[in-house]
């Protein structure tokens, strides 16, 4: 007598469940969607993700069965993206330089600016000391910090409990375990205080939206992304103007401020950190964009 075989679990939830079958079954989720120039290709990188694979796999491997429960995954995914969640959110994850981070709604979404900013940060600071990222987020930045730079310590804060939960879960998962969490707004607490001494750098990627600006971000960002992390006053200005100063009373003598900051504020931020007479070699670097995206500033040796 023949052998059937045993079937796999994939199998028998239908007739096709093949990369190909679950490409189709969830482009069809993005054929309405503006936003979605090539449903057939968003579907291929969402799948890709959600199993951790390059984009182009789902391609090469097109006849491959694959389980009830990736289908599953795939299609909440599917679904959420299909709501106007952003990419990174529709499927847990986001790539930070050599990083992959798992984010949600708690937290922002990496941007490829800051990539820069941290690249930057690495070019110009000396080994040892105390680097300090300032609203930390997903800890993109600290985690970045820790794993490719050569600090002696990391410290990361955050003004959001749930911030500080994903960031401490993203360091774990990349055993980064030179970095310190602390809970509290900007640089105030007095845990960092205690705990810091040698801050070689204060970087950080600030709040810098208006009140009056909330309108004109993208809806991918006003609907789905942390409110607290894109804030800042009335003028956009506030979290950066305290921070400025925090980190002038914080960093050793030569020590690194580096901020990312709004294109369209940049003279001002350039004109405050000069103001402050606790920083010298004010300096502005381009982003991707050739846009005018990041002030650095070093603390004075007297004063």
């Amino acid at each position: 007598m023949a052998k059937t075989g045993r079937r796999s679990a994939a199998q028998r939830v239908g007739l096709d469940q093949s990369v190909h079958a679950l490409v189709e079954d969830i482009a069809t989720r993005f054929v309405d969607r503006s936003d979605v120039a090539d449903p057939k290709r968003e579907a291929r990188e969402l799948l890709a993700a959600i199993l951790d694979k390059p984009k182009f796999w789902p391609l090469i491997h097109a006849e491959q069965w694959v389980s009830a429960d990736t289908w599953t995954r795939a299609r909440a995914a599917a679904d959420k993206r299909a709501a106007g969640a952003p990419f990174a959110y529709a499927v847990g994850r986001a790539n930070f330089r050599n990083l992959t981070l798992q984010v949600d709604e708690r937290v922002l979404i990496p941007r490829p600016e800051t990539e820069l900013l941290v690249g930057h940060v690495l070019e110009q600071c000396a080994p040892g000391g105390v680097a300090i990222d300032v609203g930390t987020g997903s800890g993109a930045i600290a985690i970045a910090l820790a794993t490719e730079g050569r600090f002696d310590r990391v410290l990361a804060t955050d003004i959001s409990v749930d911030a500080i939960e994903v960031a401490t879960a993203n360091a774990q998962r990349h055993a980064a375990t030179n970095i310190e969490f602390v809970r509290g707004s900007l640089l105030e607490t007095s845990d960092v205080g205690r705990r810091t001494s040698e801050v070689r750098a204060v970087v950080s990627n600030p709040p810098y939206v208006s009140y009056d600006e909330i309108r004109e971000l993208p809806a991918s960002v006003r609907d789905w992304e942390p409110m607290i992390a894109l804030l800042s006053g009335s003028n956009g200005l506030a979290t950066t103007v305290k921070l400025v100063r925090q980190a002038a009373a914080m960093l050793e003598p030569g020590g690194l401020l580096a901020l990312e900051v709004d294109a369209r504020r940049v003279s001002l931020i350039t004109e405050l950190v000069s103001s402050e007479v606790r920083y010298e070699s004010v300096t502005v670097f381009l982003d991707l964009a050739g846009r005018e995206r990041f002030v650095f500033a070093t603390r004075r040796e007297q004063g």
